[in-house]
């Protein structure tokens, strides 16, 4: 039977001291994955990527819930490279890197995708914010740091107000974009994608009084089915990352949008490495993901 490890991080395990309050995500992710791929006459087994484990009977391994590698990203960088020399990893190590700096946005921008107005900072200091708020207009911010997931160390950032704590900022180099009354509105619309093939889609809400949509900070989801133009949107923004990177189709892809300043849909992520996909409002995706797998194994 063919296996594939899907990777994980320690603080997803709900039984292990520090599991981090969406643990769930792991079980319902890694269920309905793993089911799928039972049907399939493959095996899909779960291990921490930051643990011993016995990786020479795996055929492939994918990134999974690896949700705390942020802060030991040398480490998770080098357990790709080490992993992809047994057996390839999905997404590749390469295209991990290309990813996993928000500087990918830049790049995408610069081919056309559809995007969010960006300053580029060495830091999230006075100066920046202030070039920020003459650039962008509007009396709130948001910050993101360049590595990093989840809305760690991401901050919003209001005209006349203090600097939120160092604790709360970006450790070094960030990215700057204007507030977008569009998301606390309405929320954020995510398309995923395995292969070639859509899979399904959904719409994520921040609770009252936020703009985060991850479920951590109270955000809920819904069914939401794309019309054409938006799927056309989604495909335009992987096929251009595809023509950046010279990789094929992607294993996963879950292709994040907001409504822009302009009302029109932009782009505010390209999640290729560890992207939660979303299984509750994805029936279908176990079978999705199960075919696309099948075509990188060859």
């Amino acid at each position: 039977m063919t296996r594939i490890c899907f990777l994980t991080s320690a603080d997803m395990m709900k039984d292990r001291p520090g599991a981090r309050e969406d643990w769930f995500e792991f079980d319902l992710e890694f269920g309905a994955l793993s089911k799928a791929c039972e049907a399939a006459g493959i095996s899909l087994e779960a291990c921490i990527w930051d643990q011993d484990f016995d990786a020479s009977v795996y055929d492939g391994f994918m990134v999974g819930t690896v949700w705390d590698y942020p802060p030991k990203l040398d480490n998770f960088l080098k357990t790709l490279d080490r992993l992809n020399a047994i057996a390839p990893v999905w997404n590749s190590p390469a295209l991990v890197r290309w990813n996993i700096e928000k500087t990918y946005l830049r790049e995408l921008d610069e081919a056309s995708a559809p995007s969010i107005p960006t300053l580029w900072a060495d830091k999230a200091d006075d100066a920046a914010i202030a070039q920020g708020f003459e650039r962008f207009g509007g009396d709130k911010l948001v910050v993101k740091p360049l590595v990093g997931g989840g809305a760690w160390r991401q901050a919003l950032i209001r005209k006349g107000e203090p600097l939120p704590s160092a604790d709360e900022l970006p450790l070094g180099a960030c990215l700057i974009q204007p507030f977008l009354p569009g998301v606390p509105e309405e929320g954020g619309y995510s398309m995923i994608f395995f292969g070639d093939r859509f899979s399904h889609g959904l719409n994520k809400r921040p609770k009252s009084g936020d703009y985060r949509v991850q479920s951590l900070y109270g955000a809920t989801e819904a069914v939401w089915t794309p019309g054409e133009d938006e799927l056309a949107l989604a495909r335009k923004v992987l096929s251009t990352a595809q023509d950046i990177t010279g990789e094929d189709a992607f294993l996963y892809a879950r292709v994040d949008m907001v409504r822009g300043l302009d009302g029109e849909l932009a782009l505010m992520e390209l999640e290729i490495i560890e992207p939660y996909l979303y299984p509750e409002q994805g029936p279908d995706l176990g079978e999705v993901f199960v075919e696309a797998l099948k075509e990188k194994l060859g």
